[in-house]
């Protein structure tokens, strides 16, 4: 369903607002967009395997899209158990509403409580929207919803993610306008987001691979194909390994910190290495916008950034030497 559905659509996505929400409501419509969230709560109820190759398809085609539709996943996830969000749950699922999922850990996050109000800034959110909702995530067990009415957007300019209509976002919400979410599964939430990111990498990794394969088996030179030479050989062989072991990576990780983080890390940096390796299979073409190859290599480098994986690791690093765990960083303080 997923191969028809892309080999009618054109692959190369700008930030054409009304393309990018036509292609998530084709999405949505398909069951895509959350297929592996509860039935119970309007989605699709597929195991974490096939919502995995599901994101894996979608970075294949539309990395930007990926990267949003995993985060629409986690915030179902820390959504959907809550009476107050009923209807923009359903929008989710729909294609209507969106939100951008984002951690007090990650450097991209500035924000504070004074008094009553929610002030500071996020460098970037990749959400895919004009106006998303900003689910921020806050210690193991709390969250904030900030509505976009709080939140002033500013398009930014990246390297690459076509569609994700990248934005900076400035927060002034006051406790009137902000939900706040406790006794929630933020641990959770951040695993799902981790190995929804790591599956579209493998998505982007295995398409350049296969790129490169293809290319070189086409293209001729001195009387030969490409893929006469071992050099070249080698190299398509070390890309498609890379491929297949970042995929198997997600499949088998366990919803563990270190685990998940490990997974993003290492299929985030891979697919940049693997696009880039895929490019030099083009030669000279490589850096052609109509073969495809260096827009790869940008969406590899636009993704690792959307994720943030230094700031997650530098979080996660405490687990493993056992230092106390971070506290909440959005504590209310008096005027």
């Amino acid at each position: 369903m997923l191969g028809a559905f892309y080999a009618a659509h054109d692959h190369v996505l700008d930030d054409d607002p009304d393309a990018v929400a036509a292609l998530v409501t084709e999405l949505a419509e398909l069951g895509v967009w959350t297929l592996g969230t509860a039935e119970s709560t309007g989605g699709g109820g597929a195991e974490r395997e096939l919502t995995a190759l599901a994101l894996e398809r979608l970075g294949r085609a539309w990395p930007a899209l990926g990267w949003a539709a995993a985060q629409a996943h986690a915030a179902i996830d820390v959504l959907a158990g809550d009476h107050r969000f009923t209807d923009l749950v359903a929008q989710i699922h729909t294609g209507q509403a969106s939100v951008a999922v984002v951690d007090t850990v990650s450097a991209h996050v500035r924000l504070a409580f004074t008094g009553n109000a929610l002030t500071g800034s996020i460098d970037r959110v990749d959400a895919a929207a004009l106006q998303p909702h900003l689910l921020v995530l806050d210690g193991s067990e709390r969250a904030l919803l900030v509505p976009p009415a709080a939140i002033t957007f500013t398009p930014l300019r990246r390297t690459g993610l076509g569609g994700a209509l990248t934005r900076t976002a400035d927060v002034d919400a006051t406790t009137d306008t902000i939900h706040e979410l406790t006794g929630i599964d933020a641990t959770a939430a951040r695993s799902r987001l981790r190995l929804g990111a790591a599956a579209v990498a493998a998505g982007l990794t295995g398409a350049a691979a296969d790129a490169a394969a293809d290319y070189a088996a086409d293209r001729h030179q001195f009387g030969a194909a490409l893929t006469e030479i071992p050099t070249v050989r080698q190299s398509l062989l070390g890309q498609a390994t890379r491929s297949v072991i970042t995929l198997g990576s997600v499949l088998a990780a366990a919803d563990d910190d270190v685990q998940t983080l490990a997974v993003v890390r290492e299929a985030c940096d891979g697919a940049i290495d693997v696009a880039a390796a895929a490019l030099q299979s083009h030669g000279g073409y490589g850096y052609l916008a109509e073969y495809g190859a260096e827009r790869r290599l940008r969406d590899a480098v636009s993704l690792r950034a959307a994720v943030d994986t230094q700031g997650a690791a530098v979080a996660t690093a405490r687990t493993l030497v056992h230092l106390a765990p971070v506290p909440t960083a959005l504590r209310k303080k008096a005027a």
